[in-house]
């Protein structure tokens, strides 16, 4: 008899546990959600962010605040989301870099890219562009590769940090044409750029959102995109494929949330984000600037996910590359 009770007793607690985890998921929203970005500000993730943050805070009856949590290739700020409480209230700007390519790189990984994430939405991919000063000697993908042939190490190029694409972009390129040029990583696709436009260096792989409004600002000269074709946002700039066969680097956006966040709450984000990045004032917007919007939700963002991290642990180890 007092097996039956305590059995009982039991089953209301966890009734109760229950009711107050629906309870406080059909509160959900109450309060600010952070979206944290791994990167400086300024950045393609950083931008992104921004956009869609503005906009879904309204929609969700609350504030989006974007916070910059720079450093390691993205994975300060992952591993800050990856060990936050799963309630909804923080989310990600997740990349090609933090989600697939890092976890290969680095011994020591603080986070697992897959386990202690969960898929909220693929913002979309987006390819690097190769950009030099406008006033660079260098005019065509010809003559970088000329130029850092004569001179191993002269030629430097600046990245947003160890381990991005930006700077597997720069190992890929030295790889396929046989050149040796010096990698200068930065926290962040902004100082990154910034070393670009003070002449710290000489050229950077960059997203190409982040890129295009000084190209078309005149500051910068496109050479050559990491896409196998043109891209929407620069077409009248051809691919490094052209003049490196079998080149090609697409980098993609994400937004991720701590594993363990409620289903409920997960669909919500993911119906809301891709309602706004299929909107199609974002959409043009998006596509101006060289990104392909996607919008995939849970299952096909971690599906993909996976894949990416397979690919790139199979590049990374035939190239031998490594951060540590």
């Amino acid at each position: 008899m007092q097996f039956s009770k305590y059995l009982a007793a039991l089953s209301c607690a966890a009734a109760v546990i229950a009711a107050g985890s629906v309870q406080a998921q059909d509160k959900w929203p109450s309060k600010p959600i952070t979206y944290v970005v791994p990167f400086a500000a300024g950045g393609t993730t950083d931008v992104l962010a921004r956009l869609i943050g503005n906009k879904l805070g309204p929609v969700l009856g609350t504030t989006v605040i974007v916070e910059n949590k720079p450093g390691a290739g993205g994975n300060i700020g992952s591993d800050y989301v990856a060990k936050a409480a799963p309630d909804g209230y923080t989310i990600l700007g997740g990349t090609i870099s933090s989600h697939a390519i890092n976890v290969s790189l680095y011994s020591k990984m603080p986070y697992d890219p897959v386990k202690n994430f969960q898929p909220v939405t693929l913002i979309g991919t987006l390819p690097n562009v190769l950009v030099v000063r406008a006033d660079s000697p260098f005019h065509s993908v010809k003559d970088v590769i000329a130029a850092a042939k004569a001179k191993p190490d002269a030629v430097t190029y600046a990245s947003s940090g160890n381990g991005t694409s930006q700077h597997l972009s720069g190992e890929l390129f030295q790889s396929l044409s046989g050149t040796k040029m010096l990698h200068v990583p930065y926290k962040g696709s902004a100082p990154a750029m910034q070393a670009l436009l003070g002449g710290e260096v000489n050229l950077v792989f960059e997203n190409i959102l982040a890129a295009v409004p000084h190209i078309q600002a005149g500051k910068l000269r496109a050479l050559g995109v990491t896409s196998a074709k043109r891209a929407t946002g620069l077409p009248d700039v051809p691919p490094l494929a052209d003049f490196l066969p079998g080149y090609e680097i697409v980098s993609w956006q994400a937004v991720f949330a701590p594993a363990g966040t409620p289903q409920p709450i997960v669909d919500r984000l993911a119906k809301e984000i891709g309602k706004i990045i299929h909107d199609p004032e974002l959409t043009s917007r998006l596509m101006a600037l060289g990104v392909e919007p996607s919008g995939a939700g849970p299952n096909e963002l971690g599906s993909f996910q996976k894949a990416e991290v397979a690919k790139w642990a199979q590049l990374i180890k035939s190239a031998k590359i490594t951060m540590e």
